[in-house]
C-alpha cells in the first residue's frame, strides 16, 4: 500500500467516533415517548431539578461535534471549518428530527435543531480557546 493510500485511509478511520455517535443518536431518537419518559425518573434522582430531555440535544450534539473535529483534523481550526462543523450537526439534527417523525409518541421540534446547533457551537467556541485546542490537537 503506497503511503498516500495510507494516509488517505488514516484520514477516513478518524471519522469512525463521529460515525458510531450518529448512530447512538439515532438509537436514542427511536425510543418512544413512552420509553424516554421512564427513563426521566432515573436521571431526575441525580439532577432533581431535571424536568425533560431538552438537555440531552446539547450534550449529544456537543460530542457530535467533537467527534467531528477530530475527523477533520487541524484543518478544523480554521473558520470555515468551524462553521461546517455547526452547519453539520445542524442538518443531522434535522434529519434526526425528521426520524421522530415516525417514532410513536416523539414530534419533530425546530427548538431541538435550535438545541442541537447550540451544542455544537459551544464545542467549537470552547475548543477555540488556544491551551484547549493545543491540548485537544495532541489528542
Amino acid at each position: 500500500m503506497k503511503q498516500t493510500d495510507r494516509t488517505r485511509l488514516a484520514g477516513v478511520l478518524r471519522f469512525i467516533p463521529a460515525v458510531i455517535w450518529m448512530a447512538v443518536i439515532f438509537m436514542l431518537s427511536s425510543r418512544t415517548g413512552d420509553e424516554v419518559g421512564s427513563l426521566l425518573p432515573f436521571f431526575q434522582q441525580f439532577f432533581p431539578s431535571m424536568e425533560s430531555f431538552d438537555w440531552g440535544h446539547y450534550v449529544s450534539y456537543f460530542v457530535l461535534a467533537a467527534a467531528i473535529d477530530f475527523g477533520i483534523g487541524k484543518r478544523a481550526d480554521r473558520l470555515v471549518w468551524k462553521v461546517a462543523i455547526v452547519l453539520l450537526c445542524g442538518l443531522y439534527g434535522v434529519t434526526d428530527e425528521y426520524h421522530q417523525s415516525f417514532v410513536g409518541g416523539r414530534t419533530p421540534d425546530i427548538m431541538d435543531i435550535r438545541n442541537d446547533m447550540i451544542g455544537a457551537a459551544v464545542w467549537v467556541l470552547l475548543i477555540s480557546i488556544p491551551p484547549l485546542r493545543k491540548l485537544w490537537r495532541k489528542f
